[in-house]
């Protein structure tokens, strides 16, 4: 059979930056056996397929894979799936839309901003508020497994810290940029210290950017997931999210920051990122940006035999 797919840059406004995502927008007559090889065919951090809700109410429901297996909930393509729909006419924008996109960790709200009826922006609010985990290993594992001095990661009240808003991440501060750019992922020493933790996936980040207006430069490894290092992760900066908002002295307010991603492997990202806290919890986390629609196809999907 015959499937329509797309290709878009996700957290970029221009192509060939940010984070690649390939779209089917209708997947009703894809067998489910022939999903996890497409995904593997397409091999790039994530492949949607778009469905039509179970709640009517909502807009679409989608499933999210990697190369090798599905996930609950992923960022770029929650704002990628969005602003594809609204680009290709299949949400119509009014000024500022507001969508509802059923995933595995549950319903994900989303706004769309546009203008002349095309998408600009996208902001996903998590479905699920931070989650800590468990202690993880202490600062000289991190730093062996990080390439990097255990003076390069931050202790105190901004030691790491596991956090999930939907996915699990090691959120790891650096003392700077040059630290962020030394950062690299020890493979041997990953499997022994993180691969059977609560977050193996790490984010490492410090406050120290290039690009003006940006607070943040981050990076994120995720060889979990079969995948070095990702260009631009919502579901990780979202996780950020809840390790920046519980470390800010106000009780109350909304906080915001850009995050500069992707930079060092040549695939430059921001992604706006939005905690609210009210009474010192934080009370909602999103995260948003651009994207870019950069290709459209037709893959020759190969229908299961019967025996």
């Amino acid at each position: 059979m015959r499937a329509r797919f797309y290709t878009l840059d996700v957290f970029t406004d221009r192509a060939f930056g940010g984070n690649p995502l390939a779209l089917f927008p209708d997947a009703t007559k894809l067998p489910e056996s022939v999903l996890q090889s497409i995904a593997l065919e397409m091999n790039l951090s994530e492949t949607v397929f778009v469905y039509p809700p179970a709640n009517p109410n909502h807009t679409r429901r989608v499933r999210i894979f990697t190369p090798v297996f599905e996930l609950p909930f992923a960022g770029h393509p929650t704002v990628g799936c969005a602003f594809a729909l609204a680009a290709l006419g299949e949400v119509p924008l009014a000024g500022e839309t507001r969508i509802v996109l059923e995933e595995g960790v549950g319903p994900v709200p989303v706004l769309i901003r546009g203008e002349f009826k095309k998408p600009t922006f996208a902001q996903l609010s998590v479905a699920k508020l931070p989650e800590t985990g468990p202690p993880p290993p202490g600062r000289t594992h991190l730093a062996e497994m990080l390439s990097l001095e255990a003076a390069d990661i931050l202790g105190g009240m901004s030691a790491p810290q596991a956090i999930s808003c939907g996915f699990p991440f090691l959120i790891v501060p650096l003392r700077d940029l040059d630290a962020v750019r030394r950062a690299r992922v020890r493979m041997d020493q990953w499997e022994s210290a993180l691969k059977s933790y609560w977050a193996p996936d790490i984010l490492v980040f410090a406050r120290d950017a290039d690009r003006d207006g940006a607070v943040i430069r981050a990076r994120v490894f995720v060889p979990g997931q079969g995948i070095i290092e990702d260009p631009a992760t919502g579901s990780a900066v979202a996780a950020l999210g809840g390790y920046l908002g519980a470390r800010e002295t106000a009780a109350s307010g909304q906080f915001s920051y850009t995050v500069e991603q992707g930079f060092e492997i040549k695939r430059p990202s921001l992604l706006e990122l939005e905690v609210d806290k009210t009474n010192g919890e934080i009370s909602a986390v999103r995260v948003g940006g651009s994207a870019m629609m950069v290709s459209e196809g037709i893959m020759e999907v190969p229908l299961p035999r019967e025996d």
